[in-house]
């Protein structure tokens, strides 16, 4: 096979734990990160007999949110599926999860580069976590049963780059809707990728899935290598394994873990144990999910930021692009730009504080922060008979930068200037003091 002709074809699954404080169908704390394990637990998320799970109404409520931002349609009637296998990280013997009417389905998300078609977004209760330790292997529960949303794109990445790309977008809309934290290193998101080669614009009969990736570095490396790793196995005229590997960052490659599933191998079917939601006339409280009073909850997301700051405020396009990306430094932003505007500050001097010196939101007011620009921008300016006069001692008291201005070496001007600058503690203007030492000197 002519690997030249090979194209790359890319889809992403995105696991997101949202931040309810109850898990998905119990009443446990999902607060669960750094504790001792197996304390948050119940008879529901350990999977014992006889134990019924109730959904989690705000869950489902951030999860419709999350599908309307990334311009999905809802399905009106959507229900609870049980996904049937066997590891030790899932105590039931299968996860309660979303197979064929999902809450949302059929969205996308624009990227400076491309559109990305969403396939579809639903709900599940997250696994335990297994901890392999002086060679056996430990479950701890706490997790187990935590709200998981899953995203899933359209095949239609088609580079590393873009994979990169699209999924830091991703996660900025996610954190303006303040429904997870998205913290990767504590597990609050986590990426998987499906890659496979094609020689035309037909899906190939296989995909690679590389799993529990952490970091956006990892994803674009991992796909990097892996469409590497196929090119020379198509390239030998053979087809590369449906299966599911895993990403070694210390040698930088995939390495195999197991065949990969199909859907058949689930033995999806409804969950018996949770009746099917109907939008229009939910009975999971007394009040049913209402999709219009969820779209009224939709914050402003960082692509209108973006564009308002530029509008309201004048910023560049970049100084916009930086501010809005934090939800909460754009909310910052946005308060000090108001008090500044009563002042009569220009904003643009507040968007340059916060993006070259980093400004700490949460250590400062909004009203101090303006108090600070202002003291800053009322510096006494020099008067000219002033600076004539500095300059005037400056020059008499170096002879040697003077006379090597006079040999005609222009570097010795500028040390003369800093010398100026030191003396008016910055108060002077750099070009008014070149001029004078030029004029000065003639």
């Amino acid at each position: 096979m002519e690997t030249k002709k090979l194209r790359t074809i890319i889809g992403l699954e995105i696991h997101v734990e949202l931040k309810t404080k109850s898990k998905m169908f119990c009443g446990c704390s999902t607060d669960h990160f750094g504790k001792k394990p197996n304390t948050h637990t119940c008879p529901v998320c350990l999977g014992l007999p006889g134990a019924l799970p109730v959904p989690n109404r705000k869950a489902i409520e951030w999860s419709l949110m999350a599908g309307l931002s990334l311009g999905c349609q809802t399905n009106s009637l959507s229900k609870f599926d049980r996904k049937s296998y066997f590891y030790p990280d899932l105590p039931k013997g299968y996860q309660i999860s979303q197979y064929d009417l999902p809450f949302s389905y059929s969205g996308k998300v624009e990227t400076e580069k491309k559109e990305i078609g969403i396939t579809r977004v639903h709900l599940e209760e997250d696994t335990a976590k297994l901890i392999h330790r002086n060679g056996v292997s430990l479950i701890d529960f706490n997790r187990s049963g935590v709200s998981l949303m899953e995203i899933v794109t359209e095949p239609e990445i088609d580079s590393p780059e873009l994979a990169k790309i699209f999924l830091k977008e991703l996660q900025t809309k996610l954190r303006h809707l303040k429904i997870s934290d998205c913290d990767m290193e504590k597990g609050s998101m986590r990426l998987e990728a499906n890659i496979s080669l094609s020689q035309n614009d037909q899906l190939p009969g296989y995909k690679v899935e590389v799993k529990n990736l952490n970091s956006f570095r990892f994803v674009e490396r991992s796909i990097r290598f892996e469409v590497e790793r196929q090119k020379e196995i198509l390239a030998q005229g053979e087809t590369p394994l449906q299966e599911t590997r895993g990403w070694d960052s210390k040698t930088q490659s995939t390495y195999s873990q197991r065949q990969k599933e199909e859907a058949k191998d689930y033995r999806y079917f409804p969950e018996p144990d949770i009746p099917p939601i109907n939008l229009k006339t939910s009975s999971q409280s007394e009040q049913p999910l209402d999709l219009e009073q969820i779209k009224k909850q939709l914050p402003e997301l960082s692509q209108r930021k973006e564009a308002r700051f530029q509008e309201d405020y004048g910023l560049r396009p970049d100084q916009a692009k930086i501010l809005s990306q934090n939800p909460q430094t754009a909310d910052f932003f946005d308060r000090v730009a108001k008090v500044a505007k009563k002042k009569g500050l220009e904003i643009k001097a507040v968007a340059n504080a916060m993006i070259n010196k980093k400004i700490n939101w949460q250590e400062i007011s909004p009203e101090d922060l303006v108090e600070q620009l202002s003291k800053a921008g009322q510096k006494k300016i020099l008067t000219a008979s002033a600076l004539k006069e500095v300059v005037g001692r400056v020059i008499k008291n170096n002879s040697k930068p003077v006379a090597d201005f006079k040999k005609g070496q222009q570097g010795a001007i500028e040390f003369l200037v800093g010398l100026v600058m030191k003396e008016t503690k910055g108060q002077a203007n750099p070009n008014q003091v070149r001029q004078e030492i030029s004029r000065q000197l003639a």
